[in-house]
């Protein structure tokens, strides 16, 4: 039960940072939606790989083999997950580098004032 709660809070998240990098005109709230789009995506991948009453996938004593396949939780999402928010870390770091070098030329931060920027 506690998964599918926690994949409809990532989904919904995620629909909410979509939402918000394509409908606002401010660069930082556009970072801001693709950070909330970054954490949906990590709470979905996590709520993927849950397993009700899992265990480590440490296959001993404890847990037989032929009780892995059914009671082991899957490590590979997990560290998915953990790669994803590093990255996603490095990536709203660039962002708001970039959100800062834009506002010390324009003085503002409105993605209108920078329609002579284009290719």
């Amino acid at each position: 039960m506690i998964s599918h709660a926690v994949l409809v809070t990532g989904l919904l998240l995620l629909l909410i940072g979509i939402w918000g990098m394509l409908t606002q005109r401010d660069i930082l709230r556009i970072i801001v939606g693709f950070a909330l789009m970054g954490t949906g995506s990590h709470i979905v991948i996590v709520a993927v790989g849950y397993v009700a009453n899992g265990t480590a996938p440490i296959i001993d004593g404890a847990l037989t083999v032929t009780e892995a396949a059914e009671r082991a939780v899957d490590p590979v999402p997990s560290a998915l997950a953990v790669t994803a928010i590093v990255i996603g870390l490095a990536v709203t770091a660039v962002m708001l580098a970039f959100a800062i070098r834009l506002h010390a030329a324009k003085k503002t931060l409105s993605i209108d004032a920078f329609a002579d920027s284009k290719w």
